[in-house]
């Protein structure tokens, strides 16, 4: 097949290259092409930047992958980096007369608001509590407005290579382990990737909407105490802890492992043992 990778930073670059472990032609776009691996097609583009046009989108496109990051977490940032750009990329696709199979959307499970700890799912309504979780929300509406068949995939956490705030943390004695449960929800960068990839080519009907997180909810004091261990420090004090920017809750894969997708790190163990023994690479 042949995919169109739209903001192809860390995560996306990941996706592309294992679409082209399994055989299949990628074009990818962002603001710094000569950054991207020789073996993709590149097109210099700046998904910010309203007044450029977007370049030609090739006519035997089968998968859109649309995953931005915004700059920064501000209003102003998403929603040109999600809502406008989204708008004039299916302006685009009309303009070239390009219909994909499947077009996959890279949202958050930050639309979800507070549940007290409990569990939430595809079926939990959306209720963003802030600004940016709004225009990806509305990001998201679009999405289903105008294309013909569309995967949204919200992705919890992402950790990784090179992602190494938590751990940095527990390293310098930063962190702080809150004072009552906090429970967090994360995917390893490779499984998110992984994720992409097998809802774009290997299920045959892929519902709409799939979240993307580990098999394992879990107190953010219990991870810190793990990593802790893993470096052979202490583990963090009590205090201030900086709590979940989308709310308190628990995150169910049900449906995504329903589909067959196998986890590489089902949990933060495998996860962050991987990162802290240097395996893998974070994508420039």
């Amino acid at each position: 097949m042949k995919i169109l990778v739209i903001g192809a930073g860390d995560l996306g670059t990941e996706a592309g290259l294992r679409f082209i472990a399994a055989g299949h032609r990628v074009t990818a776009w962002r603001r710094r092409p000569e950054l991207l691996p020789a073996s993709f097609g590149t097109r210099r583009v700046d998904l910010g930047d309203a007044g450029t046009e977007l370049p030609t989108i090739d006519a035997d496109t089968d998968i859109v992958v649309f995953t931005p990051a915004a700059p920064e977490r501000s209003e102003d940032a998403y929603r040109r980096t999600y809502l406008s750009a989204a708008r004039r990329v299916f302006d685009a696709l009309a303009r070239d007369g390009v219909d994909p199979q499947r077009f996959l959307l890279v949202s958050s499970t930050a639309v979800y608001g507070d549940a007290a700890g409990g569990w939430v799912d595809e079926d939990t309504p959306a209720s963003p509590r802030t600004a940016t979780a709004r225009i990806l929300a509305q990001t998201e509406a679009l999405v289903r407005e105008r294309a013909s068949a569309t995967i949204v995939l919200r992705l919890a956490g992402i950790y990784g290579p090179g992602r190494n705030h938590l751990i940095t943390q527990v390293r310098n004695g930063a962190a702080r382990a809150p004072g009552k449960t906090v429970w967090t929800n994360r995917i390893h960068r490779d499984d998110a990737a992984s994720a992409i990839v097998h809802l774009c080519s290997a299920v045959p009907a892929p519902d709409p909407l799939y979240l993307g997180v580990d098999l394992e909810p879990v107190d953010l004091a219990e991870v810190q105490r793990f990593i802790a261990a893993l470096l052979d420090v202490s583990a963090p004090g009590p205090g201030d802890a900086p709590v979940n920017r989308g709310g308190d809750r628990r995150l169910s894969n049900a449906r995504l492992l329903a589909t067959g997708f196998r986890f590489a790190f089902p949990t933060y163990r495998e996860g962050y043992a991987s990162v802290l023994s240097g395996e893998g690479a974070r994508h420039p």
